[in-house]
């Protein structure tokens, strides 16, 4: 029986790009277990395809921080390997004076975050940028860029089998037994010996925490985005990427226009709860799971204080004329008429048992282990630096460093 130096849960984009920043240590032996039959199943193949530019994250956060690095790290791996992608640039738009001090709170910390070439704009210059948009005043970020992370993923698995590692799909992790030095990971396949555990299980990370016997101090709420696709004979209503100004007390940026790599344009998503956490379709549900966030202390104390725009999120997901609305605060020409129902990811948002929704990057240590419990966007642009101090973490904790 192989016994691995590490094994990682989850084949989403952070747990291939830690797999990836851990095969180059020569002579580890190393395998990721993953519960698809195809790696970046969820979180990672189901969102917008944006490479961020670090724009809105708390300065000195580990979100500020890895996104700056992770995204130049991003565009060089794509060079490097072919990887189709556009550093085209968005704009941020302040549909009412009221968000005026929030579009100068984001060029505050842009500037801090050290991004290059933000320009201020007014109304007349948004429409140097997107014709269509309506707004009193917005930013261009130049380093914005779109690209398909779902072929970021499968070159990081090949490369990652190509240096020796084993990755195993179809392989969903039940739980963890020890036996002497060994963890032993039982899956629905045959168990996977290891002496040290990395889990990135992304929508069911606090579950493998706790077990491996480990508090992960939060749970899992699943919050689905759902997105309309805008009609080819409409696409010019959007030349690249649309944001509002973000309410600053909750993690979602809110619905906004992309422009994606394979030419086409969407737009969303809201942020509607999902009664399941790999719930994709509005029928999505799972008795275990709405349980387990109908009885958490943290969901009822959010639910309480957000009610109002809990049951807004819901109307605007059933309502097409509600979502619709919303588009036409960024666009007002755009109509129902113009877009169809596309896709759908469910984000894996942890929250604190005082109703906190936990907005940076959360990694719990333990014996033998790494769990990675929150890794919210922008974690598909900042993967490879994520990945890296994830691997340098469990490098240096494990002892596995090479002499």
């Amino acid at each position: 029986m192989k016994t691995y130096d590490i094994a990682i849960i989850g084949g989403g984009i952070v747990g291939l790009a830690s797999a990836l920043a851990l095969s180059k240590q020569k002579g580890l032996r190393l395998a990721l277990i993953e519960a698809e039959a195809e790696v970046a199943a969820h979180q990672t193949g189901n969102n917008s395809g944006v490479i961020h530019s670090g724009l809105y994250y708390k300065p000195g956060s580990l979100k500020a921080k890895n996104c700056v690095e992770g995204r130049e790290a991003m565009y060089r791996f794509c060079k490097e390997h072919e990887i189709a992608f556009d550093q085209c640039g968005k704009i941020v738009v302040a549909v009412h004076e009221k968000e005026l001090p929030g579009l100068a709170e984001l060029k505050r910390r842009g500037d801090e975050n050290n991004l290059i070439g933000i320009k201020e704009l007014n109304a007349q210059q948004l429409k140097e940028y997107e014709p269509h948009v309506h707004g009193v005043a917005g930013l261009y970020i130049p380093e914005t860029g779109i690209v398909d992370y779902k072929q970021v993923s499968e070159t990081f698995a090949r490369l990652i089998r190509d240096s020796g590692a084993d990755i195993f799909l179809n392989t969903k992790f039940k739980g963890m037994n020890k036996n002497g030095s060994d963890l032993i990971l039982e899956t629905n396949q045959n168990p996977v010996h290891t002496k040290h555990l990395i889990n990135c299980g992304g929508l069911q990370s606090d579950r493998i925490a706790r077990s491996c016997g480990v508090d992960p101090g939060v749970r899992i709420i699943p919050f689905r985005g759902e997105y309309y696709e805008i009609k080819p004979d409409k696409h010019h209503l959007v030349n690249n990427l649309i944001y509002p100004v973000p309410d600053p007390a909750f993690p979602f940026l809110g619905v906004h226009f992309t422009r994606m790599i394979n030419g086409g344009r969407e737009a969303g998503p809201n942020a509607v709860l999902s009664f399941k956490r790999e719930g994709y379709q509005k029928t999505s549900f799972s008795l275990k799971d709405t349980l387990e966030t109908f009885t958490y202390s943290g969901f009822l104390r959010l639910g309480a204080k957000y009610m109002k725009m809990g049951l807004g999120e819901f109307y605007r997901s059933y309502n097409k004329q509600a979502f619709v609305r919303a588009m036409q605060k960024l666009i007002p020409e755009i109509e129902s008429k113009d877009i169809i129902p596309g896709g759908a990811g469910v984000r894996a948002q942890a929250l604190e048992a005082n109703g906190a929704l936990v907005d940076d990057f959360k990694i719990v240590e333990a014996e033998r282990m790494i769990h990675v419990l929150n890794a919210p966007s922008p974690a598909a642009t900042a993967s490879i630096s994520i990945g890296e101090k994830i691997a340098s973490m469990a490098l240096q904790n494990f002892n596995l460093l090479s002499n």
